[in-house]
């Protein structure tokens, strides 16, 4: 069986060979392979570098492109979209020599894939080291207060001292973020006490300005008071006068209506019986308490002493009202 197998199998493979060797059969292959040599097609945001024996030939971008087949071939295929290459920590020193280890994240594109390809040999570890090494030297022109308080103007500053290196290579960066900033244990613990001390120190500030504030509004209050005190005061002072004045005024004026009244009653006979009638009233009311508060009683010369009394009180009332 086996043997048999053996058999067709080489018959088979011989009728392969013969059926390839053909002169049409093995021109269309050679068609076929000599043009899937030489169409190529690059992705978008992509550049293909072709090489001719072994030279740079040209830059072949995005869509279809063909090449001469065997002669042609693609020496290096560089991406054009953006990168990020994470740069590992490192130690560096401050202005203030102060050790710090700093680790950050490069973003970067290729603009030209010439340069990327043949004027550097590996262009993201170049550009990586350039961004270590320049990030060592920015953070030593700075102190260390700065490089936390400062670290956007950091980030602008390694950004174009790498794209002024790297301009050669035809690469850009766009942008370096740093990711984070680690110094020794000691000066984190003089710093957590720096900053407690600012918090105390910001809350004593904040608690002593509330006691000023509050004993201003005390004292405004209090002065608010006095002067609405003083204002109600002599609000009630000139009501009151006022009122005074207002009674002072109506007095006299029911006063000089009445006397008026009894001036014109006095001018006629029987006012002037009236006059004469109150007159010696009055008169022995004055005698009689004379009388009782004394124990001496003078008793008049003549009956008629009261008459008399009467009479000289009109003689003064007509002597008034002739003048």
């Amino acid at each position: 069986m086996i043997n048999t197998f053996i058999l067709l199998t080489g018959y088979n493979m011989n009728m392969l060979f013969e059926y390839l060797l053909r002169p049409e059969i093995f021109i269309l292959i050679l068609a076929i392979v000599i043009l899937k040599k030489s169409i190529i097609f690059v992705p978008q945001n992509q550049a293909y570098l072709i090489e001719r024996f072994g030279k740079y030939q040209s830059t072949r971008e995005a869509g279809l492109n063909f090449l001469i087949p065997f002669i042609d071939h693609i020496g290096a295929d560089r991406s054009l979209k953006e990168q990020a290459v994470d740069v590992p920590s490192q130690s560096a020193i401050t202005r203030d020599n102060i050790s710090l280890s700093v680790d950050g994240v490069l973003y970067f594109r290729v603009l030209d894939p010439y340069k990327a390809s043949y004027g550097v040999d590996d262009y993201v570890f170049a550009v990586t080291q350039l961004a270590q090494t320049t990030m060592r030297s920015e953070l030593g022109k700075m102190e260390l207060d700065k490089t936390f308080e400062e670290r956007d103007v950091l980030n602008t500053n390694i950004v174009a001292s790498i794209n002024e290196a790297s301009g050669p290579w035809g690469i850009q960066v766009l942008r370096y973020e740093i990711k984070d900033i680690v110094p020794p244990q000691s000066i984190m613990e003089a710093m957590e006490a720096q900053m407690k001390a600012e918090r105390v120190k910001r809350a004593q500030i904040l608690e002593s300005e509330g006691d000023r504030q509050a004993a201003i509004n005390v004292a405004e209050g209090q002065k608010r008071a006095v002067v609405l005190k003083a204002e109600a005061d002599k609000e009630e002072r000139v009501l009151r006068a006022e009122g005074e004045a207002q009674a002072i005024v109506a007095v006299a004026l029911a006063q000089a209506e009445a006397l008026h009244k009894v001036g014109e009653a006095a001018n006629t006979e029987e006012g002037q019986k009236a006059i004469q009638l109150d007159l010696a009233t009055r008169a022995i009311a004055a005698k009689a308490a004379i009388a009782k508060e004394s124990s001496v009683v003078l008793l008049p010369d003549s009956s008629n002493d009261a008459a008399s009394i009467v009479a000289q009180a009109m003689t003064i009332i007509n002597s008034l009202n002739k003048g």
